[in-house]
């Protein structure tokens, strides 16, 4: 029988000090750093864990979603603190990048970016 106790995910970055300055400073996580690499301490309880990897390859698909109330305000407080949103073929999005999907019932109102190591991220607001 398979019961675990627990799960968590991780994904590799390829400089674990670049990594906790931007997910601890950037993003306002609480980063803690063990033996194999950090445990980022997401809102609502959640813990991802990231490893260095020599041979990181980016992500090429987000792997994780920060959900906001206010997402104009959100991406403005990112981009003030040096967050370049991404633009992706096929997607609209307004000059702050954000893809607003809200308006037209196709799903929420989101804007990506990508963390130091290249991997993908994105705030979004569901209502």
């Amino acid at each position: 029988m398979f019961n675990p106790n627990s799960a968590f995910s991780g994904f590799s970055v390829d400089d674990l000090a670049r990594a906790k300055a931007f997910y601890a400073n950037t993003l306002g996580l609480t980063v803690e750093e063990s033996a194999a690499g950090l445990e980022l301490h997401l809102p609502g309880g959640s813990t991802v864990f990231a490893y260095p990897k020599n041979t990181h390859q980016p992500a090429t698909f987000t792997i994780m979603n920060f959900v906001v109330d206010d997402i104009d305000a959100a991406v403005d407080a990112l981009a003030a603190r040096g967050v370049q949103f991404q633009r992706y073929d096929g997607i609209e999005a307004d000059e702050k990048g954000i893809a607003r999907g809200l308006a037209s019932n196709q799903g929420p109102d989101i804007a990506w970016f990508k963390d130091p190591a290249g991997n993908i991220l994105a705030v979004l607001q569901l209502a």
